[in-house]
């Protein structure tokens, strides 16, 4: 109990940041358009492309024998390369719903 204290002590105002970013976060989302929301997140998905860089990096850095991070970084380039691929199918489909389907031809 007194590690989890002394690290809310030491790292109190980083705390405060973060609380102050979910509360920023909720309102700005919140305020989104449901038209747009779909394509917003698929941008914001897209921006896993930076945790996919990260954990590449992660494990070429890693040493060879530590087979957690080897793991921890794989298992990050999967999740985020699924979150990407996700994020990019859902826009195309939402994308889809606003395409005018072709009419068919009048007096046939």
């Amino acid at each position: 109990m007194d590690n989890i204290l002394s690290f809310i002590s030491s790292n109190q105002q980083i705390i405060y940041i973060v609380i102050l970013m979910i509360f920023v976060g909720i309102e700005v989302i919140g305020r989104v358009p449901s038209v747009l929301h779909t394509p917003l997140m698929s941008g914001a998905n897209a921006i896993h492309g930076v945790v996919i860089i990260g954990a590449i990096i992660v494990m070429g850095k890693a040493e060879t024998g530590n087979y957690f991070a080897l793991a921890l970084g794989f298992l990050a380039v999967i999740l985020g390369t699924l979150n990407v691929v996700g994020g990019f199918v859902v826009t195309d489909r939402m994308l889809e719903m606003f395409k005018k389907k072709p009419q068919p031809p009048k007096g046939a």
